[in-house]
């Protein structure tokens, strides 16, 4: 420590990054999805002997779906209801409330089964349900 503050500080690259994760990546890592780097992407769509690969992506089985814009009057026994009848038992329902109690018209929705909630997806996805 026989440096003035003034010679480390100038020593140091101003320009640095304090870490070389991006954010990004971390929260992929974190949500299960791997973390693809450009050049790998770019060599797996790459064409090999002239020959174009097809690579088929099919998305894994969910058992959890968010449900958004519900009225507020919604209740959980109402949602429980709907998706157990047109697609198949539950495991939760939970119902998002403000501080002030009131729905905040979002709910989570488990289901018992893997693909239930695939399948829930495809069958009301951007659909009103009882013309609300």
């Amino acid at each position: 420590m026989d440096k003035a503050l003034d010679e480390i500080i100038s020593s140091k690259p101003r320009n640095a990054r304090r870490g070389t994760v991006r954010r990004g990546a971390v929260r992929a890592q974190l949500l299960g999805n791997p973390v693809v780097s450009p050049a790998t992407r770019a060599r797996a769509n790459a064409p090999t002997n002239g020959v174009a690969k097809a690579v088929a992506v099919q998305p894994s089985p969910a058992d959890k779906i968010i449900v958004s814009n519900l009225p507020i009057d919604v209740n959980e026994a109402q949602i429980k209801e709907l998706f157990t009848q047109t697609v198949g038992p539950l495991r939760e329902v939970t119902l998002h409330y403000d501080h002030n109690g009131r729905s905040k018209g979002v709910a989570a929705v488990h289901f018992q089964r893997k693909g239930d909630g695939t399948k829930a997806f495809q069958q009301y996805n951007n659909r009103l349900i009882d013309g609300s």
